[in-house]
């Protein structure tokens, strides 16, 4: 999953504690390649972004000359996902992570990652068509319930919906560092919308 899939939410002052979280994959395994993200947990100031990442043209054509030979090998597409998601061209990042989707379709990292790039085309409906299929796998994948939540409120203006995904992550994994940023967004939602729905408080995750 790239460092920079947590979508930045930048639409609301409520809001402003969620402001430029940027979290990476924490995945066990062996590194994915030279484009994959290193496991992290970052933040920058509110209103300040990442610039996009220069394309590395050498890069891109040994991996699409690896995915032409490899054509069940989903990596090497992740990878060109992973290097158009970093320099912005989420076209061609949707492109690839599609492919690479075909061949792999339980991988909920790059499902979310896809999901991600639907947001910055501005098609929430389709990013959040694949958050449904990223929790269809992993029903517990924390980055995907925070995209959600923050998709649910800036894409679609359901706050309602943003409450729920939150809610459900503050109560399945407080204290990841994407459960703590739900129970931020929780609190400053609450705060500006008191009679705001989405189960639980926020300060009292369920125990059971």
């Amino acid at each position: 999953m790239r460092a920079e899939s947590i979508v930045l939410a930048i639409a609301g002052a409520f809001f402003g504690l969620i402001v430029g979280w940027i979290l990476g994959t924490q995945q066990a395994g062996p590194p994915r390649g030279p484009a994959a993200a290193a496991a992290q947990a970052s933040s920058m100031p509110a209103g300040q972004a990442a610039q996009p990442r220069a394309v590395d043209e050498g890069q891109v054509q040994a991996l699409r000359a690896a995915a032409e030979r490899e054509p069940q090998n989903a990596q090497p597409r992740v990878q060109l996902g992973n290097i158009f998601f970093d320099a912005e061209r989420y076209e061609d990042a949707v492109t690839w992570y599609t492919q690479a989707i075909a061949i792999n379709p339980r991988d909920p990292d790059v499902i979310t990652d896809l999901g991600v790039s639907y947001y910055y085309l501005n098609r929430p409906d389709e990013a959040l068509a694949q958050f449904d299929k990223s929790l269809a796998v992993d029903p517990n994948h924390g980055k995907t319930m925070l995209n959600q939540g923050i998709v649910r409120a800036f894409g679609k203006q359901d706050l309602e919906g943003a409450a729920a995904s939150w809610q459900k992550l503050v109560e399945t994994a407080p204290a990841s560092p994407e459960g703590q940023a739900a129970k931020r967004a929780l609190d400053s939602l609450k705060s500006a919308h008191p009679n705001l729905g989405g189960g639980t408080p926020a300060g009292n995750p369920k125990t059971d």
